[in-house]
């Protein structure tokens, strides 16, 4: 090979290697005022024409922008559906809560907050965004907690795109408590007590955790009551009535938290929202092929396994309706 010819070849390797780096989604820092200092979060945009732009609203707990917690959760459902998303020219913003993480200066107490505070921050949120993309509008995408959360906020935010609840509870937490702590054979000896306490919280009462049974002293802490008590006096059902924007539903069908009757319930309270019920797929989005509990939990500390395909075919069918 002649010196001009492996000019070229190199010219042409390059060019190559810069057109495709230049077609990957570009990431970076974005942040919006909090109460006492800035929240922050990700967002994420593929190269191109304008992309509608999803608010990935995070679920319960100390959960961070990527999806996970310190408390065992290491899934990265939220990057993961951010790069899937962005592969299919959707662009996303991912947060982390007021008090924790990257928003740790934002209030002094991550546990004093309320359903009302985290829809104040997703305010924040779509002003910031539509000034830095320019886009007309946000599409609010809440998983698990983050749906109830997306729901309280589309009743006041009137240039919203519309909403996309991911494995969202349709019934009142204390509901869906009284079923999941019910429904466990090992919990008959403090059940009693767990009933009592949530019966407390919805109507509006603190409970004294010393009087608990051990076992349930971290599941009604005090410094989390005054958020329980929050999230006890939504029924998100009711909510979501009263919201006349698009609306998808995606609900997993082994999903060991939430339920399908979740996502019908929902569906019954927005008869024109779109529902899709994915098989084999759990809370945290990834494939799960056996009903095995082992093999299902197994999912949620492991950032090595894709989100399930469905999830992002699905959004991307509501959100361009060009896709395929």
């Amino acid at each position: 090979m002649n010196f001009l010819m492996q000019q070229a070849l190199s010219i042409a390797c390059a060019g190559a290697i810069t057109a495709g780096a230049a077609a990957l989604p570009v990431e970076s820092p974005i942040e919006a005022a909090g109460p006492s200092g800035a929240l922050h979060g990700t967002l994420l945009a593929p190269v191109g024409a304008r992309a509608p732009v999803a608010l990935i609203i995070p679920g319960s707990g100390p959960t961070d922008r990527d999806g996970n917690n310190p408390l065992g959760i290491r899934a990265a459902t939220y990057r993961l559906l951010a790069a899937d998303l962005a592969r299919r020219g959707i662009s996303s913003v991912r947060i982390d809560k007021r008090g924790m993480f990257g928003s740790a200066a934002a209030t002094a107490d991550a546990n004093a907050v309320t359903i009302a505070d985290y829809v104040t921050d997703v305010h924040a949120w779509i002003q910031v965004i539509r000034e830095r993309t320019g886009t007309a509008c946000v599409w609010l995408l809440g998983h698990s907690e983050g749906a109830l959360v997306a729901m309280v906020a589309a009743r006041t935010q009137p240039d919203l795109c519309g909403l996309i609840l991911v494995s969202g509870a349709g019934r009142p937490l204390g509901e869906v408590l009284r079923a999941q702590l019910s429904a466990n054979p090992a919990n008959a000896s403090v059940l009693p007590a767990a009933l009592r306490a949530i019966d407390a919280l919805e109507a509006g009462q603190t409970v004294d955790t010393a009087q608990l049974p051990p076992p349930l002293r971290g599941l009604f802490a005090a410094p989390v009551q005054g958020f329980l008590i929050s999230a006890c006096s939504h029924d998100p059902a009711q909510v979501l009535s009263g919201i006349n924007k698009p609306v998808l539903i995606i609900q997993g069908q082994r999903d060991l938290q939430v339920q399908e009757a979740d996502a019908r319930l929902l569906q019954q309270a927005d008869p024109k929202a779109t529902l899709v019920l994915l098989p084999e797929v759990n809370h945290v989005l990834k494939l799960v092929p056996t009903d095995d509990i082992g093999s299902n939990v197994a999912t949620y500390s492991d950032p090595a396994l894709p989100i399930a395909p469905g999830v992002g075919d699905a959004i991307a069918r509501f959100l361009l309706p060009a896709a395929p």
